[in-house]
């Protein structure tokens, strides 16, 4: 089965109140992004360890229930940073930042990881592909650097079929938002 790919670049998601303790204005949206109902807000913050930062970090909403900074590993080593390979919401060992807007600062504990290779689908399209949620599949890329990589399935409401990646393995890969993958189940 094809499945299209979405880069994921750095980006974080926050509760109201973190939002709120960063910003006096409403969070705006810039664009809708695949999954039903998220989108890239047109705020950014800074992102900080040390005397090191990445500035212009986009944040996604809508609000979620906790904070999480994703980033690639390029991004950890500019850090100095080692923040665990995890999927989405699990914070466990998840690495301390600091982020900044131009009206504040806010220590963000527990947050940072980088996210696992997943692909987004409802449970519709589970039950007709006979997976689960977190089961691992192969997908496999073509292309002169291609290959077979593994990656979770990641079932919710808003699911929309999508093959996510970060920069650092879109970049290995050759692989450009857009292109499909093959889904080895």
């Amino acid at each position: 089965m094809k499945v299209k790919v979405a880069i994921s670049n750095r980006h974080i998601h926050l509760t109201e109140e973190a939002y709120n303790m960063l910003f006096t204005k409403k969070i705006t949206k810039k664009k809708d992004i695949g999954q039903k109902g998220e989108f890239a807000a047109n705020e950014t913050l800074t992102i900080e360890w040390g005397d090191k930062k990445i500035e212009n970090v986009r944040i996604v909403g809508p609000f979620r229930k906790y904070n999480q900074i994703e980033i690639s590993t390029k991004d950890a080593r500019l850090l100095g940073v080692k923040p665990p390979v995890r999927k989405s919401g699990d914070l466990k060992d998840a690495v301390d930042l600091i982020v900044t807007s131009d009206e504040g600062s806010y220590n963000l504990k527990s947050c940072c990881i980088i996210a696992n290779r997943h692909i987004h689908m409802n449970q519709a399209m589970a039950d007709a592909l006979k997976v689960k949620n977190d089961q691992e599949v192969r997908v496999k890329v073509d292309g002169p650097k291609g290959g077979e990589i593994k990656a979770f399935i990641k079932i919710t409401d808003n699911g929309v079929l999508e093959f996510h990646i970060d920069t650092d393995d879109a970049n290995s890969l050759m692989l450009n938002n857009g292109d499909e993958v093959e889904l080895e189940i």
